[in-house]
């Protein structure tokens, strides 16, 4: 980002568009008999989707019911359905999940013996970041959900695995779970059993990657900000003066650092102040490369509310984008394509702000811009999977599986970009005290596919079978 952005985004005008993701009750559910002695069980509840509605929300728990541990790997669960239309197009997308969306996949298939309330099946896979399950330990809440590809009603009430009044966590055996490629819970439709050879894929199964298009993928598996892998990776800790942020304020390296959560690697964002320019240190990393065009850009991002220490309200902008250098004012060759949260708000904002931008080019004096942008004014303090499709024809931003935005031709990008990530202060006015705080930004892994248009549930898929496979970073994208 540039230090531009409290005018332009004054300037910008564009709808709204206001993503909710929160989920509610409906009645109680029947209790259904567990399988004593059984290595794993799945409990069920629905959303708060009706028996018709845009999207199911099948939310689901794995517990580990016998005694030893389970690899949730391991695990695959099947949640069956009717589909709504011949040819008909499902996808998948995760809300929110104790163990993290990333570490949870979706795919779809089909029946090899239809009945009369399924034909098709959402297939529940983890990657080796969820971990384990002690004995009597629970994978926490996984609110999940899939709906049509055209975003048309879907019809729950025929659907085998649906539970209309399924409001509370309970063991649900109209889905089947099966650890290590043996069934061991729940009863699938009659005549198909979940390890059925002839059970094939859905050939329009939109989770599978295709092809493999020149691709970067980073896990930030690193030892800390001076791990010579980091550069040799491609990328650059930002340590040199200038905007955007507080006059005055520093870029400091050593506060991007890297850490272990439940067995992934995390990096972390620290941006600090204690009132004043000179003691403002702001973060940024970003690929030393403009190489990155068309395709698909996504993340896995922690945006956090409050800072982790020390009073709370500072303009605080936490990003992932892509940007090219200006050339010369209002340059047509200019691009940049961002996710931003205000926390604190900003820019004349009051409160929690996200804006996603997609820029053609500008002039800083006299300020004129040339831009779109999409806004949401909600809190989203907690990890989000953020998705940005280029293709020849627009700009399109998710976040979590759901259409945030879509901007217009007008604004696609003429030359390559880097792919950044910052945390900076857009001024002192939100929070005057001189007492020291620190805000964090986190993130999980960063993906490219050049040329290639992924869906959300596309990206999720392909970022498991890096995991999977133990890849924690590949750069096939050609230079220039």
């Amino acid at each position: 980002m540039k230090s531009h952005a409290k005018s332009r985004l004054r300037a910008a005008a564009a709808a709204a568009v206001t993503v909710a993701l929160g989920c509610t009750a409906l009645a109680a559910v029947p209790t259904t008999a567990s399988a004593a002695g059984e290595p794993i069980s799945v409990q069920y509840r629905t959303g708060a989707s009706g028996a018709s509605a845009d999207q199911s929300e099948p939310w689901l728990k794995v517990r580990n019911t016998g005694s030893g541990s389970v690899q949730l790997s391991d695990v695959k669960i099947r949640y069956y359905f009717k589909g709504d239309a011949v040819g008909e197009v499902y996808r998948f997308a995760c809300s929110w999940a104790v163990k993290g969306c990333g570490n949870i996949t979706g795919t779809f298939g089909t029946l090899a013996h239809p009945t009369a309330t399924a034909d098709r099946y959402l297939e529940i896979g983890f990657t080796s970041g969820a971990g384990s399950l002690a004995p009597g330990a629970d994978s926490g809440d996984m609110q999940l959900r899939f709906y049509r590809s055209s975003w048309q009603p879907l019809v729950q009430s025929d659907d085998y695995s649906f539970g209309a009044g399924a409001t509370s966590y309970a063991d649900w055996t109209k889905v089947t779970a099966q650890l290590g490629g043996a069934t061991v819970w729940g009863t699938a439709p009659e005549g198909n059993d979940p390890t059925d050879p002839t059970d094939p894929t859905d050939p329009t199964d939109p989770t599978d990657p295709g092809e493999d298009g020149p691709t970067l993928f980073d896990d930030f598996n690193y030892s800390g900000h001076t791990d010579p892998q980091i550069a040799a990776h491609g990328w650059s800790v930002r340590s040199n003066a200038g905007g955007p942020g507080v006059p005055g304020a520093t870029w400091a390296p050593e506060n991007v650092t890297f850490a272990t959560q439940s067995g992934n690697s995390i990096m972390n964002l620290e941006t600090s102040t204690a009132g004043s320019g000179e003691s403002t240190k702001q973060t940024e990393i970003l690929t030393q490369s403009m190489k990155f065009r068309n395709g698909t850009y996504a993340a896995r991002v922690k945006f956090n509310d409050a800072p982790k220490s020390g009073p709370d309200g500072d303009h605080l902008v936490q990003t992932f984008f892509t940007i090219n250098d200006l050339k010369a004012p209002m340059a047509d060759d200019y691009a940049e394509y961002d996710f931003e949260y205000l926390p604190n708000g900003g820019w004349g904002e009051s409160g929690n702000i996200l804006y996603t931008t997609s820029w053609e080019t500008y002039r800083p004096d006299p300020w004129e811009a040339v831009n779109q942008h999409t806004e949401s004014r909600q809190s989203y303090a907690g990890w989000h999977d953020l998705v940005v499709t280029i293709d020849d024809s627009a700009i399109t931003y998710y976040i979590d599986g759901q259409l945030f935005g879509t901007h217009g031709a007008a604004y696609l990008p003429e030359r390559g970009m880097s792919i950044n990530f910052n945390q900076w202060l857009i001024d002192l006015a939100g929070q005057t005290s001189t007492g020291p705080r620190a805000y964090d930004q986190q993130v999980d892994y960063v993906l490219h596919v050049k040329d290639q248009v992924l869906t959300p549930a596309q990206v999720n898929a392909k970022v498991a079978a890096y995991r999977a496979a133990g890849t924690t970073f590949q750069d096939t994208v050609p230079a220039g």
